[in-house]
C-alpha cells in the first residue's frame, strides 16, 4: 500500500542497530533498557523518523527535541562533564566547534546521544527494558511531559513494539 509507505519513517531494527546502539556505545552509555527507551522516543514522538519537524512548534529530529532543552543539556550539564562532551562529539562526527540546533535534524547520531543525555539527568533510575507501563509512563514524565500530547496508554503500545523487535534481533544467530 503507497499510503503506508508514505507515512513511515526508519525501519525499527535498523534504527535500533545501525543507529541507537552504536551511538549509545560511542558515548559509553549503553544499555538495553536505553536501546528500547529511545527506540520508543524516536517512535512516539516522531514516527521513526517520519517528522523531523514539529509541525507546530520549535522540536527537531527523529526524537523531537525542543531547541532550549538541547542548549540546556550543552549549557548546563555537559559544560560540567568535559569527557561526556568530549565523547559525543568524537562518537557522532561533529567538527569540536559547531553545536547547532540543525544537528538534531541532519545527523541521527547526534539526535540519539542527547536524547540519552537528557534521560541520563534524570534521577529516578531507567526502567527495565521489559517493563512496558514503566518505560511509556518515563518517557512521559521526563521527555514528553504533562504539557504534552502523548497517551500513555498509545505510548505503551509504541514500546511493546520496541521491545518485541529487540528481542527477536537478539534471538537471531
Amino acid at each position: 500500500n503507497i499510503k503506508e509507505r508514505l507515512s513511515m519513517g526508519i525501519n525499527l531494527p535498523q534504527l535500533i542497530d545501525a543507529v541507537i546502539e552504536p551511538t549509545l556505545y560511542s558515548i559509553g552509555l549503553l544499555s538495553d533498557s536505553a536501546i528500547i527507551l529511545l527506540a520508543g522516543t524516536a517512535g512516539i514522538e516522531s514516527r521513526y523518523g517520519y517528522f523531523l519537524k514539529q509541525i507546530k512548534g520549535p522540536a527537531l529530529g527523529i526524537y523531537q527535541m525542543e531547541p532550549l532543552t538541547h542548549a540546556d543539556i550543552w549549557n548546563n550539564y555537559l559544560a560540567y562533564n568535559k569527557v561526556l562532551g568530549e565523547r559525543i562529539v568524537k562518537g557522532c562526527d561533529l567538527p569540536n566547534d559547531v553545536i547547532s540546533d540543525f544537528r538534531l535534524v541532519s545527523n541521527l547520531r547526534y539526535a540519539t546521544a542527547m536524547t540519552r543525555i537528557h534521560y541520563l539527568r534524570v534521577r529516578e533510575k531507567l526502567p527495565h527494558m521489559d517493563d512496558i507501563e514503566g518505560l511509556s509512563n518515563y518517557h512521559k514524565k521526563y521527555y514528553n511531559t504533562y504539557l504534552g500530547k502523548t497517551k500513555v496508554e498509545e505510548s505503551m503500545k509504541i514500546f511493546k513494539e520496541c521491545i518485541e523487535t529487540f528481542d527477536k534481533m537478539r534471538s537471531k544467530p
